[in-house]
């Protein structure tokens, strides 16, 4: 039951077109369930109940948010370039349900006696379609910092558009290392691969990559910078409200479940069931592997909550660090090995003994950089310990009295006040219109 060799596009145009209704409902559903989770979980963790009011467990708190958002009043400034300022919401919405259309939810199914996968459609290069919808979610966000008119929105796009290539160029070289053992770019295909071992085990290190790539993408927690409260105000949707306001917020949403489903396609095993499920015979067959999908897409949107409730915000240097410094080197060095070690299975050559080989070349490597003697570099005689890169003031600072209190000691004496009787607060005591130079 493997959707591998279907031939997609041979289905009656009413069942694609009962797919794609489908897919939009589960995606707008996944979306009100991610808010009141996240709502829940963080306020469980922080002590606190959460939306707990409206329907069971506050579970309708998040529908009726979203209405309350959508009958809003909407303000529009008079500066904002009104044709962009409107598209910006859509641009950003829409390629995150696009990405959607390539995604394997279960194997071969039958739908009113139609055989069928629980996939949109599938081709060679479709993973490159989710990428593409990714990076054009950016030109809606740039979009709307420049067309909203004012300094705080633009700032916030232009961040986010730093942040989101950036972490792109990551997340592209982490999803390499599985194109290349798949031999692959189609989802369907890379499923079937993991047939036998998930290349979340087989290649960790790009996993984890991919899920700090993503969360930077997404603009989440600890890489929230384009929505800094307390430097650029709401970021690139600062002048936006009712329902253009919730487009940007259900992308945002749609991205973080399409970066989870995505996960979930490339290093989870897809909809394929986890040890020991796997054991059962039909636990691959039929409507089954959809719950495992679902399963492993919340335990993702599980993580995304957590790492929220517990990181702090980072710096916009640290950001740009990590994503230039850290994450693209080590993912160009990751993919070598990859690459080599794809070359060597290919070439018949032992790995095993291979691998004993490389072991011992890089223990030899640690044991000399670990144990050559280091030059010290002389001290410059300016350089003092604990000397700060950053400009800050000296420990012995003696800060000079204020010149409006000797003003004010001048007018007391000039108005005879008396200044055994007067208690002195340190504010100037400047005289008032009566001609006053103290407070009784």
């Amino acid at each position: 039951m493997n959707p591998v060799n279907f031939a997609f596009g041979s289905e009656p145009i009413w069942l694609v077109i009962v797919k794609v209704i489908v897919v939009f409902i589960f995606l707008v559903v996944m979306t009100l369930l991610t808010i009141w989770l996240e709502r829940r979980v963080i306020g469980f963790m922080q002590f606190r109940l959460g939306p707990n009011r409206i329907g069971p467990f506050g579970l309708l708190q998040t529908l009726m948010d979203g209405f309350k958002l959508a009958l809003k009043e909407e303000i529009i400034p008079t500066m904002v370039d009104k044709p962009v300022f409107f598209i910006a919401p859509v641009i950003s919405t829409i390629p995150a349900f696009l990405a959607f259309s390539v995604t394997p939810f279960g194997p071969l199914v039958s739908i009113a006696g139609n055989i069928t996968p629980l996939q949109l459609t599938d081709f060679g290069t479709a993973v490159l379609l989710v990428l593409a919808c990714s990076s054009i979610g950016v030109y809606g966000i740039v979009l709307a910092g420049w067309a909203s008119g004012s300094t705080y929105p633009l700032l916030g796009s232009l961040r986010s558009a730093a942040q989101m290539i950036s972490y792109e160029v990551a997340m592209g070289l982490s999803l390499a290392a599985v194109f290349i053992l798949a031999g692959s770019l189609s989802p369907s295909v890379i499923v079937a691969s993991q047939a036998h071992l998930w290349f979340g085990l087989a290649l960790l290190p790009s996993l984890i990559i991919y899920f700090i790539s993503a969360v930077g993408e997404t603009n989440r927690l600890p890489f929230d910078l384009p929505e800094g409260e307390g430097e650029i105000v709401g970021g690139y949707h600062t002048e936006y409200s009712s329902l253009k306001f919730a487009l940007f917020f259900l992308a945002e949403y749609v991205n973080m479940v399409g970066v989870s489903a995505l996960c979930t396609t490339l290093f989870l095993g897809g909809w394929r069931a986890p040890w020991p499920i796997s054991l059962w015979g039909s636990a691959n067959h039929g409507w089954w592997p959809l719950l495992w999908f679902i399963a492993k897409l919340l335990t993702l949107l599980f993580i995304f909550i957590w790492l929220r409730a517990t990181l702090p915000r980072l710096r916009y240097d640290q950001l740009m660090q990590l994503g230039w410094k850290v994450l693209v080197p080590f993912s160009l060095v990751w993919l070598l090995a990859v690459a080599a070690v794809q070359a060597v299975r290919s070439s018949g050559t032992d790995l095993r003994q291979l691998l004993v080989y490389v072991g011992i070349g890089a223990a030899v490597l640690l044991l000399v950089f670990g144990f050559w003697p280091q030059r010290k570099l002389p001290v410059e005689e300016h350089d003092e310990p604990g000397e700060s890169p950053f400009p800050v003031p000296p420990m012995d600072l003696v800060v000079p009295p204020s010149p409006r209190l000797a003003v004010a000691s001048a007018a007391l004496q000039a108005g005879g006040g008396d200044e055994s009787g007067t208690a002195h607060d340190g504010r100037d005591d400047a005289p008032d219109d009566r001609g006053e130079g103290s407070r009784a």
